[in-house]
Formats: C-alpha cells, structure tokens, sequence
C-alpha cells in the first residue's frame, strides 16, 4: 500500500472519528458532528466516484436546549457524502446531513457542496499542499450560522510510517441566527461575541498516524473551534476535541473506520461514538477497469 494510499484513507478514518467542526454543544457556536474530518492534500482522480456513509452517536452531550440549538445528548447522525473526481487535481464533494433521536424521528439538517484542488505532483513540493472550499445551509436548530462558506487550506506529510494532516479551517458565517428579541444590549453582545461571532471564525484541526503493518493504521485526531479571527473566545467557550482512531484496510476498494471521541471543555459534546464505511467505484470508465494506484 503506497503512503498516498494511506494519506487517503487515513482522512477517512478522520472522518469516522473525528471532529473538525462538530454539531451542538452545551453553551457557544454550534458544532458540526456530521463530516468530522482531518482532510489529506490528495483528491479522489478523475472518473472514480467515493461514496461514504458516516455516522456516529452521542453519548453524552448537552442536554438542555442553549441558544436555539437542541439538546445534543442522545443524538444519532448519518450523512451521506459522495465525491466525484474531476481532474487529478480536483474533486467535488457533496454532503445530505440528517439527525434522529427519540420522539423526533429522522430529521433533515442541510446539504453542502464542497470543490477542493491540490498543487500537481509536477511542482514536487516538500509537502503536500490542497485548498477545500465548503458552502451550504443547515437548519437552525442544529447549526449557527445556517450558511455558512469554508475555507481550509490543507499541508500533509508521510515519513515512513507516520502521516500527519494539518487543516487551518476558517468559516465565514454567511448568516447567523440572531438572538431572542428579549435579550438585553449587553447579552446580544456576548451572543455575538461567544455564540455567533460576525464573520470569519477559525478552527483548525490535525492528525498523527501511524501504521504497524499494511492492516490497518492508528493516531489522534484533533478538532479546536476558537471563535472569531479578531476576537478568540474564552475557553469555556472553545470546542477541544481529542479521537483515537484506527482504521482498517481489508480492500483497496473498502474504508473501514472507527473511533471514540473526547471532548474537553464545556461546550464540546463530551462523548461520541463514530464509524465510517466508504466504497470507491470506477465511475465513468471502463467495466473491470483497475482503480488508480493511489487507492
């Protein structure tokens, strides 16, 4: 299995068990547990299509509804993604997030679309260097802002066994749900400070792999949400979110992934359980045609 191989599937098994943004949590800016992901620089090639199936459940979250979002607690999330190569430097991605717990019955969150390129292997850059743009909408009940457009500029590097991701994400809050007409002055001013912060917000997110054998890989994934680029929130408000994961590789063609996830202030859900199962198919070539190297 070649190490690009594993930059791919390891942003999966980021997925299954991470957190870059994450869904509702006690008390600030919502946080997105529906793709949790630590991105590679790699894309999918032209004319294979990935299709993944994340999902994951939250063991122990909030549990009282806070600023408009809905208790997180009890909460099961499946998103479907589906990412087409268009050229060998460029993908487009496309996420369906959808929520269930007890008495609500599956629920329609939102969809996003997200087109990301990676510099050639032509330029033989010491590291590998992508940019991931993600726009869409997400109900308010489950996300602040509900538009929203991402930004996440993306370096990754293998050495031997060990792989490591860095995403420096940053969102502009297209549009924010705004506060309660009770508010007071100085409580709409902590909402837009600690909740809902006016423009661009930063949360970056990072993985260290390693990898024993051709089987399977291991590491720790880290998803951060620090509010506003000109103003970082307390750390009360801040999400930190720590996952073990470990990824399995019975099948170039099959992600196997799995994990538990940490969360270690206030408003970050503090317990979820997350998997991912992805498949690569040939789409728009030939029948029995081989799947490029890389995968």
């Amino acid at each position: 299995m070649t190490r690009a191989v594993v930059a791919r599937t390891l942003a999966a098994l980021c997925l299954t068990l991470g957190g870059l943004l994450s869904c509702t949590p006690a008390a600030a800016h919502a946080q997105d547990n529906y793709e949790i992901q630590v991105y590679p620089s790699v894309t999918i090639p032209a004319k294979v299509l990935l299709t993944e199936l994340h999902s994951n459940y939250t063991a122990e979250g909030g549990t009282t509804v806070q600023n408009g979002f809905l208790p997180t607690q009890g909460q099961e999330h499946e998103t479907i993604e589906l990412t087409q190569g268009i050229k060998d430097w460029a993908e487009v991605g496309f996420y369906i997030f959808t929520e269930e717990e007890n008495g609500t019955g599956v629920q329609w969150v939102g969809d996003h679309i997200r087109p990301r390129v990676r510099a050639p292997d032509r330029w033989n850059l010491p590291v590998g260097l992508s940019v991931s743009n993600e726009i869409g909408y997400a109900r308010a009940p489950y996300s602040n802002p509900t538009w929203s457009w991402q930004i996440m500029p993306i370096i990754d590097k293998s050495i031997g066994k060990w792989y490591g991701s860095v995403n420096t994400t940053m969102v502009w809050d297209i549009h924010s749900v705004p506060p309660p007409n009770t508010y007071t002055p100085i409580e709409r001013q902590a909402y837009y400070r600690d909740v809902a912060p006016k423009g661009v917000t930063f949360g970056p997110a990072a993985t260290l792999t390693y990898q024993p054998n051709k089987y399977y890989n291991f590491g720790l994934e880290y998803y951060g949400y620090y509010g506003g680029l000109n103003h970082i929130v307390s750390l009360h408000n801040q999400q930190q979110q720590f996952f073990p994961a470990i990824n399995l590789f019975v099948s170039p063609r099959w992600e196997i992934n799995a994990g538990v996830g940490w969360g270690a202030t206030a408003s970050t859900d503090h317990l979820i359980v997350k998997v991912i199962l992805g498949h690569y198919f040939n789409w728009g070539l030939p029948k029995h045609t081989p799947l490029p190297p890389f995968l």
